[in-house]
């Protein structure tokens, strides 16, 4: 049923902070249903976070450990409990802004149909990642000489996890495996959607500023247009696979060369790759979302058909 045109503002407000579980589609739609989003006015803000980002979890930890190493007496024990102790302050700090956005009272960046405490499936992926990757870091700052080759595997690890998690999330959908616990907006039971559905949709809800109607926006635009799931199905794939092969050649070139390369090598070849990726994802996502305004015609009449 085609919804009214008209709505008051306040009602409107009021189901953006705590939306219905279900969205109605309409199968009268003359366009793709809209996200009401974009990157343009968001490069400013989008451009300095990265670049915070990449001083922070590049530059930092390969200048203290030459600074410290070669320029200092310190112990080698000591250089790497300091550089791991300075590592990941921006992260660490969005990490605790996203739980507040999440946790507070008059949240308008909700999970759809959750209550306050689930956050949402990026943050406790998030949580999952940064505690094995301090394990992985304390473990390798307590011998008196720490093994420079795994405190050089951190960022290999997180994007083997992500890459995992997409491939079976995607290999779940296709077997038709339904969610067995709550996945963001998905309420446990229901079918999977592509392992990079849930990324966007935290991601731009609750760091992009989308907030719940991008929630509700996106699960629109999924249900009804069978050209946007192709994509985001094939840019699961793509996403897991290039973690999956990033890091494996990360892996192997740290553990074979020389350890001050190999050093290097562990905290930039992930983010490198990350980087290449992202902007290929941007060009491809632009693109399939043109074709998809051009098939449009084609796709609604087979959707009416259906409905």
């Amino acid at each position: 049923m085609r919804q009214p045109q008209s709505t008051n503002s306040s009602v409107s407000n009021l189901n953006a902070i705590r939306p219905p579980t279900q969205v109605v589609y309409d199968p009268d739609f003359a366009e793709p249903p809209g996200l009401n989003y974009t990157l343009r006015t968001r490069i400013k803000s989008i451009t300095i976070f990265w670049t915070l980002c990449a001083l922070d979890t590049i530059a930092m930890p390969i200048a203290l450990y030459f600074g410290l190493w070669y320029g200092t007496g310190l112990s080698h024990n000591a250089v790497f409990s300091i550089s791991t102790g300075a590592l990941g302050t921006v992260s660490i700090v969005e990490y605790f802004l996203r739980f507040h956005r999440l946790w507070k009272v008059d949240s308008n960046c909700r999970v759809i149909g959750a209550q306050r405490f689930y956050l949402d499936w990026f943050q406790w992926t998030l949580s999952f990642a940064w505690i094995a990757v301090m394990i992985e870091l304390i473990v390798g700052t307590v011998p008196h000489e720490p093994p420079i080759r795994l405190l050089a595997m951190p960022a290999a690890s997180m994007i083997y996890a992500f890459g995992a998690e997409l491939l079976l999330m995607d290999i779940l959908r296709l077997r038709g495996v339904p969610a067995f616990v709550r996945i963001s907006s998905l309420p446990r039971g229901s079918p999977f959607r592509p392992g990079i559905y849930n990324i966007v949709e935290d991601v731009v809800a609750v760091d992009g500023g989308g907030g719940t109607e991008f929630r509700q926006r996106l699960n629109l635009r999924y249900k009804a247009s069978h050209l946007f799931r192709q994509m985001l199905h094939r840019l699961t794939l793509f996403w897991a696979f290039g973690c999956l092969g990033s890091a494996t050649l990360t892996t192997i070139l740290v553990f074979t060369l020389q350890k001050d390369v190999a050093y290097v090598v562990g905290w930039t070849v992930p983010f490198l790759w990350a980087g290449i990726w992202a902007w290929i994802t941007t060009l491809w996502v632009q693109r399939s979302l043109k074709d998809e305004y051009e098939k449009w015609p084609d796709e609604r009449r087979k959707w009416k058909h259906d409905v």
